[in-house]
């Protein structure tokens, strides 16, 4: 039987661990995150999947210390399999395995290396990503390409959306590669380095509005950190406002001599951006919770309200 360490978290891990199971490969060590009880958890559980099929799962801050390498050498394993876990692993890891160290990564390679690749194709209003399954090296998502899957991101998909399409595209990527990978007949194809691209680490601040930019902008920026994730926001007149789903209006702005501003019409919130274009807000908040235009705080009635970067 063949044997993999495994490295997992998240939708993809959950998928991935699946298949990797429903194929026959024993996971002699398998490694995840604690289910943080802060985190909006979207996905199923890596941990809770090793539980149903008796798999012991570590969760170790620091993955390369001494004794998980000792442990994984005594594995003895053919293939290191890493699937959206969230630490980075050191060489000696990827000099374990006897027929290779591989990662699914979610995006098409090389474009959008690094972190975050899903939220980042958004904000750079990409209309399609994917998955791709490669070997590993010590540069983060460069090494060599397996197999690879696009799915198509739509003009009003949030990052929720995508990565399920990831998701379930990353399950197909696997699924159709083992095969090859165990015969020693999968391809390895070199990755273009300077023909992609790479972004690092997005933080809850970063969700901040920047409203020089255009009504497209904005509205890729509310979508790319909508909701389980942190959310785009603004202040106005002191008052911190969520701005958690938009559409880009197909009117032109109601207030140019205002640019940019928010208000409310007909029953919704609006924003006028500083290109001529406007948003409609389905939902704003407050605190937490919903803002409807009848029922707006005092920070937030006498409109239309400036809004800033």
């Amino acid at each position: 039987m063949t044997r993999a360490v495994v490295f997992a978290y998240s939708e993809v891990g959950f998928r991935c661990t699946q298949v990797l199971l429903q194929q026959g490969i024993e996971i002699p060590l398998l490694f995840s995150h604690a289910d943080d009880p802060l985190e909006s958890r979207w996905f199923s559980s890596v941990g809770q999947l090793a539980a149903a099929n008796g798999l012991d799962v570590q969760t170790p801050d620091n993955p390369n210390a001494p004794e998980w390498l000792a442990l994984g050498r005594a594995a003895n394993p053919e293939f290191l399999f890493s699937f959206y876990y969230r630490h980075m692993l050191e060489k000696a890891w990827l000099n374990i395995p006897r027929r290779g160290a591989l990662n699914m990564h979610g995006s098409l390679l090389p474009r959008f290396r690094g972190r975050a690749p899903i939220h980042w194709a958004i904000l750079q209003g990409e209309t399609r990503t994917g998955a791709s399954l490669h070997y590993m090296e010590e540069r983060p998502d460069a090494g060599a390409l397996v197999d690879q899957q696009a799915v198509p991101i739509l003009e009003n998909d949030t990052a929720l959306d995508v990565s399920l399409k990831v998701a379930a595209a990353s399950e197909e990527v696997l699924r159709r590669s083992l095969p090859a990978l165990l015969t020693g007949t999968a391809p390895a194809t070199p990755l273009d380095i300077a023909q992609g691209s790479y972004y690092g680490r997005r933080r809850p601040e970063d969700g901040r509005i920047d409203w020089r930019r255009g009504a497209r902008a904005v509205h890729d920026l509310v979508r790319a950190v909508a909701p389980p994730f942190p959310g785009a926001f603004t202040d106005v007149n002191g008052c911190r406002v969520a701005i958690l789903e938009t559409r880009v209006d197909a009117q032109p702005v109601r207030h140019p001599d205002r640019l940019p501003c928010l208000y409310a019409m007909d029953g919704d919130w609006y924003a006028d951006c500083l290109d001529g274009r406007r948003l409609r807000i389905t939902r704003l908040a407050v605190d937490g919770q919903p803002v409807h235009p009848e029922a707006a705080p005092p920070a937030l009635q006498r409109q239309p309200l400036t809004l800033g970067s």
